[in-house]
């Protein structure tokens, strides 16, 4: 029997399967809004037979946005676009989550196809924000906004949106929720202490540094739904010496399951352009990071990265390294990959195909 295609409950929610489409950003949003385009792209992913698709980071303020083109739900127009969405991702078998996320000082951008620099204030760009006022890059070839360094009124501001849009993110049909601790953006800024360099409550000791995240945590888990999965996205390393270290994000993983989360996704990477070179080798190696937060926390966990085989997911589910497979670019260049691994691994097609398809194709 496979074991990338058997269940998985967590709390009151069950996938079919063990493979789930990452969060990606699609950059097709307009003022956060979803679009036909978020329809077509997530809807296509449950028919092809997920078991959770993930919708791309999205923004708990209009600041936090990577670029004018992500998408939000920090108001009630953004939540009624996504409910249809979230319907048909169900009626197709698959459970619909979302990931909350602010941008921190890698925001105000421009898309990546029109050369992703940060905006200027007359281009439609706006004001960023992070632990402290150093710019992402200063290297004097591109354009970086130096960020405010948030004081306490500002993360209260911060937290206080993500707990709304959690609570939106309930309204609009989504049954997972995970939190963007990772790729540089705000909360991961804050615990990296290659950005972090305060000296207040907020910086200093890993404790410290992971305040914003453990605080913010807290209040979001105080209204989502207990029997709702709760999940992290966390850089399991910084890959850069003197950062983020799996062991810390273990430690970090260990507060987070006092505080109700029951998975991590695990990814790496970004929190400065140092790491660029680093992460490109390193995907792979994710894998392992899943294993080892899994095993170190007790926590279940989400494995990420050049996961492009039906062996491969298979293994890695079967080895006890990570409890799903999140796939990306895999899923891009085929919407139907977990109807082919089925097939592949010799599993009934019943459980992966619409009836349409099975009737037609499912031989």
């Amino acid at each position: 029997m496979s074991q990338l295609f058997s269940p998985l409950t967590i709390k009151d929610i069950t996938l079919r399967n063990r493979i789930g489409v990452a969060p990606m950003c699609q950059y097709q949003a307009v003022d956060g809004v979803a679009q036909a385009w978020h329809m077509a792209q997530l809807g296509s992913k449950a028919v092809g037979g997920a078991g959770l698709v993930m919708v791309e980071a999205t923004a708990v303020l209009p600041e936090g946005r990577i670029t004018p083109g992500c998408m939000g739900l920090w108001n009630e127009t953004q939540v009624n676009a996504l409910k249809p969405i979230t319907a048909f991702i169900k009626s197709q078998g698959a459970v619909p989550g979302v990931q909350l996320a602010h941008s921190g000082r890698k925001g105000s951008s421009a898309l990546p196809w029109l050369g992703g620099q940060q905006l200027t204030d007359t281009d439609g760009g706006w004001n960023t924000y992070g632990p402290t006022d150093k710019a992402f890059d200063d290297d004097g070839t591109r354009l970086w906004k130096a960020p405010k360094q948030m004081q306490k009124d500002d993360i209260d501001t911060v937290q206080n949106a993500f707990v709304a849009a959690a609570k939106r993110a309930l309204e609009a049909g989504y049954e997972l929720l995970e939190i963007h601790c990772a790729h540089g953006y705000l909360l991961h800024s804050f615990l990296s202490p290659l950005v972090n360099t305060r000296t207040d409550s907020y910086g200093g000791s890993l404790k410290n540094r992971a305040r914003m995240l453990l605080e913010t945590t807290e209040k979001v888990r105080a209204v989502w739904p207990q029997g709702l999965p709760f999940a992290m996205r966390l850089s399991m390393t910084d890959w850069v010496e003197g950062g983020l270290t799996v062991e810390d994000n273990i430690q970090v993983a260990k507060w987070l399951k006092v505080l109700g989360v029951d998975l991590v996704d695990c990814s790496s990477g970004g929190a400065t352009p140092a790491s660029r070179g680093s992460i490109n080798g390193g995907i792979a190696q994710q894998v392992g990071m899943a294993a080892d937060v899994r095993q170190g926390s007790g926590l279940m966990s989400m494995a990420v990265g050049e996961i492009t085989q039906a062996q491969q997911a298979e293994g890695i589910i079967a080895d006890g390294q990570a409890d799903i497979v999140l796939l990306a670019r895999a899923m891009l260049h085929d919407p139907y990959w977990p109807t082919h691994a089925a097939k592949e691994l010799g599993v009934e097609m019943t459980q992966v195909m619409p009836p349409l398809h099975q009737l037609f194709i499912g031989r």
